[in-house]
């Protein structure tokens, strides 16, 4: 076990920034943590419907000019972007790990898959072209335009403090709208890092915003007329409380929300492959991921024993510590209260009968007594009335699900209400094939087990994983963050008389 390696500074403000500037909150403040050692490391302010309303005009003020601003000008403001993003690697993972806990690694992981969708961006001038078609009548030319629709806003959770809002920001701005985030309270610090990276890069001011806050702000948010999109990625009960909200006050709107991922384990998996992909797909972030695997479906009983066998001693054995360090497997949870959460999804599956073959209540890391910290925990012989089985933990609990054959694996995850993410391992080509058209996932993975697609592919799962049309980022965003105009034209020669038209125009 590692000592901390990352000595908490003196609790600073974090407020909002707005125009360009930083900009110190005005009203009341939560604290925020270091979860690997468990102290006070910030107070982030929250903005009142006055804070929230002071962003949005500023958006709406830069909105006339970015909007008419080439698409070539806008993707240079995206590529300098990239640039400083690879610049400052290291301070915004540091950033990340010290306000979320997960391992350096995996916050510059996610940094990566973040600026993979200022990469797409950086296409814009590609990705809005339109279509045009001479001569759609006598003397008569049509073509499409796709144009920025105005403030749009993003409200992102914790867990991916700078991916999240990457899949998001980037490719509304470079569409030409303006945009304000509202990041999550827990982790608050990446958001005015990457803010200020934007400005550097030549975003001109106002065009991108941040404020902190809570519900109010969310509120404030969705109810603000001059809002024209809303984006959201968080729980399934949060998604549907913005989606109808935004909705009905007539915005667009996309909610991701949670998932429930499962895995299929066949008979004839490399079982070795097999146990690292779970090992990393279960624990890593210490599950706190949308797209983590937490329920392995095991088809035939020799399969679950092997795999069971295999994997327990994987996890008692994961290196969990200060995501400072770079021997760690595993970091902290966010909070103390998400610990004590987790903690009792697992009272919960050891009372209903499920077998504990991990427990990792109560882990200590040696120098960090007072970080949120849970060990690695496995269950098997859960079944689908369990509630450890049928609701997101989103924490490091991986369960296993005994199931006879493959028609029972695929009626199992088709009749779960989430369908963000699935995997199948196996070496059979044609089982491999039936499970990709069959399932009612979103997001399929085949020997892949984070089946998270690329930035120019669109992410976005089914069911009660998504509210909306619209999936994130890739062509999807394009269309999200743009409004399509038709355009019919003819031009009349000086003298040619063509007279009233009554009927419907046809050819």
């Amino acid at each position: 076990m590692s000592a901390q390696l990352s000595p908490s500074p003196a609790p600073i403000h974090i407020g909002h920034y707005i125009s360009g500037r930083h900009q110190a909150g005005k009203g009341s403040t939560v604290p925020s943590y270091n979860p690997a050692s468990g102290e006070v490391i910030g107070a982030v302010a929250l903005a009142d419907a006055h804070e929230v309303d002071v962003a949005v005009q500023s958006a709406l003020t830069a909105f006339p000019a970015w909007s008419q601003t080439p698409p070539l000008k806008r993707a240079r403001v995206m590529f300098r972007f990239k640039e400083l993003i690879e610049r400052d690697m290291d301070k915004l993972a540091a950033a990340i790990t010290r306000e979320h806990g997960k391992v350096m690694s995996d916050a510059k992981g996610e940094l990566v898959r973040g600026l993979e969708v200022v990469e797409y961006a950086c296409g814009i001038p590609e990705l809005l072209k339109g279509d045009y078609t001479e001569q759609i009548a006598n003397g008569i030319d049509a073509w499409t335009m796709r144009q920025a629709l105005g403030v749009c806003a993003g409200i992102t959770p914790f867990n991916f403090p700078a991916m999240v809002p990457m899949w998001m920001f980037p490719m509304a701005i470079a569409c030409g709208n303006t945009f304000v985030l509202k990041p999550s309270e827990r982790d608050p610090s990446t958001a005015l890092l990457l803010a200020a990276l934007l400005t550097e890069a030549g975003l001109p001011d106002g065009v991108f915003n941040v404020v902190q806050g809570d519900k109010g702000a969310v509120d404030a948010l969705l109810d603000h007329k001059d809002i024209r999109a809303i984006s959201f990625v968080g729980s399934t009960p949060i998604a549907e409380y913005i989606y109808a909200r935004g909705t009905s006050n007539g915005k667009r709107v996309q909610a991701l929300g949670g998932a429930k991922n499962h895995m299929i384990v066949m008979p004839d998996a490399d079982m070795d492959k097999t146990v690292d992909a779970l090992m990393g797909a279960g624990y890593g972030a210490a599950g706190e991921r949308c797209m983590a695997i937490s329920v392995a479906v095991a088809v035939g009983e020799t399969t679950a024993n092997t795999l069971v066998e295999k994997l327990a001693p994987k996890v008692r054995a994961l290196r969990i510590g200060d995501g400072m360090d770079e021997t760690i497997e595993m970091g902290p949870v966010v909070t103390s209260q998400h610990r004590d959460k987790i903690t009792g999804y697992i009272d919960d599956g050891e009372a209903a009968g499920a077998e504990l073959v991990v427990d990792g209540r109560g882990h200590r890391v040696a120098g960090c007594e007072q970080g949120f910290f849970l060990g690695g925990t496995l269950f098997d012989h859960v079944t689908s009335s369990m509630r450890i089985y049928k609701e997101e933990i989103f924490g490091p609990v991986l369960c296993v699900v005994r199931v006879p054959d493959f028609a029972s694996a695929l009626t199992l995850v088709d009749q779960h209400e989430y369908g963000n993410g699935t995997a199948i391992f196996t070496r059979d080509g044609h089982v491999a094939r039936e499970f990709a058209h069959r399932v009612q996932v979103g997001m399929i993975g085949i020997n892949v087990p984070i089946p998270v697609p690329m930035a120019f592919h669109s992410f976005g799962g089914w069911k009660k994983s998504l509210m909306g049309d619209h999936h994130a980022h890739g062509p999807e965003a394009v269309r999200f963050y743009t409004r399509q105009k038709a355009v019919t034209q003819r031009w009349l020669a000086d003298k040619e008389i063509v007279g009233a038209e009554f009927a419907m125009p046809t050819h």
